[in-house]
């Protein structure tokens, strides 16, 4: 396995940080050298004092740039040896093309790795002359797994991810499929990038192997309701007709979409006036689809009469309808109408699925107590409906709500025996009720020793805690571990950091996170401290 520990880029003399992080499993001696038990990551930090005799480095300096790498050499199993292929296409990709044929000592450095990541002691070669590439376009075969996971690294840095993109291909010889570049166009939209997202279908069209498929318009209508751009959308929905795509699932995406950033009136507008002239498999799935859209507008007038509307047009209302509207009712603070849907469904003999009974426990928690709804619990097992993890964190978020942190515990270790594994969700109802910082840090440690990686919104979330209570060190902590787990910030992680610092009157150190965000194309907060105000036409 290569484990990089080290990792510094230096520009004109300043310090740079790297918007690629990954961490790997480690082991206990270069674990107790960076002050990490359970990762080794690539993390900026400062060059050791000391000789490391267990540390192999390389230094190479070229012009205005020095690159520090520390790399230990261990065996490489059979599943790790993707994860090598991230780091090494990571690094490579991040050196400019003007200085790669420079950097011999990272081609001696890296090449066994990216020859076969061989699990033998290795002699370093001879330098070749400058003249050829550190790795030949036939010498490297990255699968497509590899590729797409280290797109994803670079989730929130588009030119980064489209400079790799276009690396691989060219220096490697790697061919594109259809799922790489879907991988590109998402990212891509993230930024609104849409005339080089275009670019990329143009460049698929022309390619058998990677055609583009509904997959590739979902992400683009997604990207373009996003940006509030539903003219935009429709039209790639029209434009999907030169691609043999315009049927029933492009139009359900497009819907889908046009709903989940709340352009519910347009969607149903088109989805009314286009009923007209297209026949539909399966109506009902998209009038479930505008349901939720409703409901995620939070327009509960507009709920009902969606559902009364349903009523008259004869619409045979499927499971899904039933729980979405108890999950309406229960959000818009009337959970007992759920529960009397819950009764109208078992006259009408519609059998619930463990989704519905979820809506049903949730429903019956907040109307009658969280013990009617450990009842329900019971029936689930009794009609041999298998609970899920989702009944689990129901039943934990409402014991938590109610103060019971100890019951909740229970029943954590409860669907650990059952052979559940707790998620994400599981840990986020504890955040939402402990009140002390350090059981806070306790968990969020048991959290990611037991395997369950944090989402970005785990912690924001925490962050955002830590910063309102006015705790700057375990904001500094989370933040930590964030790059040890191989995240790379978004916006809303800046700023949930920015806002600390600034409470705490740290302005300097603030601002200079707001411009290495900016730096990275992230939209930074109005903020009066840091002497930023709205953007105005």
């Amino acid at each position: 396995m290569l484990v990089v520990s080290q990792m510094r880029l230096h520009r004109r003399g300043e310090p740079t940080r790297l918007t690629y992080q990954v961490s790997l499993p480690g082991n206990g001696a270069i674990d107790e050298q960076i002050g990490s038990r359970s990762t080794t990551s690539i993390v900026v930090l400062t060059k050791p004092t000391g000789p490391d005799t267990s540390l192999d480095a390389a230094t190479s300096t070229v012009n205005d740039i020095s690159v520090l790498f520390l790399c230990r050499f261990e065996e490489t199993t059979h599943e790790r040896e993707s994860e090598c292929k991230v780091i090494t296409l990571a690094m490579l990709s991040l050196i400019s093309p003007r200085h790669r044929n420079s950097f011999r000592c990272i081609q001696t450095l890296l090449y066994p790795f990216t020859q076969s990541f061989s699990t033998k002691p290795f002699k370093p070669i001879e330098p070749e002359p400058l003249s050829n590439p550190i790795i030949s376009p036939n010498s490297t075969s990255f699968d497509h797994s590899t590729v797409r996971q280290t797109l994803s690294c670079y989730a929130n840095d588009w030119k980064r991810a489209l400079e790799f993109f276009d690396w691989v291909q060219t220096q490697c010889g790697f061919n594109h499929t259809t799922d790489t570049y879907n991988g590109m166009i998402d990212i891509l939209g993230k930024f609104f990038e849409f005339d080089l997202i275009w670019v990329l279908i143009q460049r698929m069209k022309a390619d058998p192997v990677a055609y583009p498929n509904h997959v590739t318009f979902r992400f683009v209508f997604k990207r373009y309701a996003a940006a509030h751009l539903v003219e935009e959308a429709m039209n790639a929905y029209y434009r999907t007709e030169e691609f043999n795509l315009r049927d029933e699932t492009s139009y359900s995406n497009l819907i889908d979409a046009l709903c989940e950033y709340k352009h519910v009136i347009e969607a149903e507008e088109l989805f009314l006036k286009e009923s007209k002239d297209l026949v539909f498999n399966d109506d009902v799935k998209i009038y479930n689809i505008i349901l939720r859209g409703w409901f995620k507008m939070g327009w509960w007038k507009k709920c009902r009469e969606f559902w009364e509307e349903m009523d008259r047009r004869g619409v045979c209302k499927s499971l899904y309808s039933y729980s979405i509207y108890m999950d309406i009712q229960c959000k818009s603070g009337k959970p007992w109408r759920a529960v009397k849907l819950y009764k109208e469904m078992k006259k009408k003999g519609i059998r619930l699925d463990v989704v519905a009974y979820n809506t049903v426990i949730r429903a019956i928690g907040l109307s009658e107590g969280v013990d009617f709804s450990i009842r329900v619990f019971r029936e689930v097992k009794e009609v041999g409906c298998e609970p899920n993890v989702v009944t689990y964190n129901t039943i934990i978020k409402l014991l938590c709500e109610n103060g019971r942190i100890r019951e909740a515990y229970g029943v954590f270790d409860q669907m650990r025996e059952k052979g559940y594994a707790p998620n994400v969700i599981t840990y986020h109802c504890f955040f939402g009720c402990i009140e002390k910082p350090k059981q806070i840090l306790r968990t969020f440690d048991r959290m990611i020793n037991s395997g369950v990686r944090p989402r970005m919104d785990t912690y924001v979330m925490l962050m955002k805690k830590f910063g309102r209570w006015g705790f700057l060190r375990p904001v500094f902590i989370v933040w930590k571990k964030m790059e040890e787990q191989g995240c790379s910030p978004d916006a809303c992680a800046y700023n949930a950091l920015i806002d600390a610092l600034v409470q705490k009157g740290m302005v300097d150190l603030a601002r200079k996170y707001e411009e290495e965000m900016l730096a990275k194309g992230l939209s930074a907060k109005p903020r009066v401290d840091l002497g930023t105000k709205p953007h105005t036409e």
